[in-house]
């Protein structure tokens, strides 16, 4: 009871659910990507149980831990293992490896946002990720078909494949979560949609668009497009003057941000620069709102 009584509050503390059944990860694990030349990152290791499945599967687990009682039981657990190494300490703060590797973690849910960020916004990306989430948060990253495009899944797309690759029963984890959580897969894309030197105006080009579409993207765009030219653009798409930038499937904005390439001379473009990290820098001013509220407009949706 006292030992139950210390897991619930460590997974108050750090908003994690600890998954019950090994058999569950190993079904997860054999299902997914990993395989013994791999080298996989096991993110806020807990009881260690998703770590103890990858090492009889691949070449090295790293396992990170910042809670430090249970750092000492998985040294403990593992002190036998020659391809798990514990790492005590955040993930946030702790380097990525400059080689190939994957992850495949149970993260705590109140940094799930940071974390993604971490794993995505870096030329050290995994070629694969698998992390339990909560489904209302992963819905917000894979964006359509599941849900509606928000700006963080117009933004990662190009460069990252995401989707769900299983839905979870809340008797799965202890505590019982009182939310929906799924496992999600960020994949890493053998060849970019958008090129390397195109980058940075992609990410402004749809940071600007999110910001300043209110109500709609024909009027927010208005100081880039002129009137004509957004005509022509919707007929294109097949989308309604009227559109919102949440009513686009990914694939219409990549038509969208080729219209603007094309159509829009160096000055106009330059209306967008800097918009992501401005955007950025506004968001992180900004309060840190419990993943799982629903949100009461587009706009709220949109914002990652």
């Amino acid at each position: 009871m006292k030992q139950r009584t210390e897991n619930v509050r460590n997974s108050i503390k750090y908003s994690q659910n600890f998954l019950r059944d090994p058999q569950l990860v190993q079904r997860l694990v054999e299902k997914s990507s990993i395989d013994s030349n791999d080298m996989v990152i096991d993110i806020g290791s807990g009881r260690g149980v998703i770590a103890e499945i990858l090492s009889s599967r691949c070449r090295k687990v790293i396992a990170i831990e910042t809670d430090s009682g249970l750092v000492d039981k998985l040294k403990q657990k593992f002190r036998d293992y020659s391809n798990v190494q514990i790492q005590a300490g955040d993930f946030l703060a702790s380097d990525l490896p400059s080689e190939p590797y994957k992850v495949f973690s149970n993260i705590p849910f109140n940094k799930t946002a940071d974390i993604i960020r971490k794993l995505i916004n870096t030329s050290q990306s995994p070629v694969d990720a698998y992390l339990i989430v909560q489904k209302e948060s992963a819905l917000k990253y894979t964006g359509s078909p599941l849900s509606k495009e928000t700006l963080f899944s117009v933004t990662i797309k190009p460069w990252f494949e995401l989707t769900t690759e299983h839905n979870f029963q809340k008797t799965d984890f202890d505590p019982r979560p009182s939310i929906e959580i799924v496992l999600l897969r960020i994949r890493k894309r053998e060849t970019p949609l958008i090129s390397e030197h195109q980058a940075k105006l992609y990410r402004d080009f749809v940071s600007y668009v999110f910001n300043r579409s209110n109500p709609n993207l024909k009027r927010g765009l208005r100081d880039v497009f002129t009137s004509t030219q957004f005509s022509r653009i919707s007929q294109t798409l097949h989308a309604n003057e009227s559109v919102t930038p949440t009513q686009l499937l990914f694939d219409q904005w990549l038509d969208l941000f080729q219209s603007f390439l094309t159509l829009v001379d160096n000055n106009k473009k330059m209306v967008v620069a800097g918009s992501a990290a401005k955007l950025e820098k506004e968001q992180s001013r900004l309060e840190k709102v419990h993943r799982t509220r629903v949100s009461k407009n587009w706009k709220k949706e949109a914002i990652f």
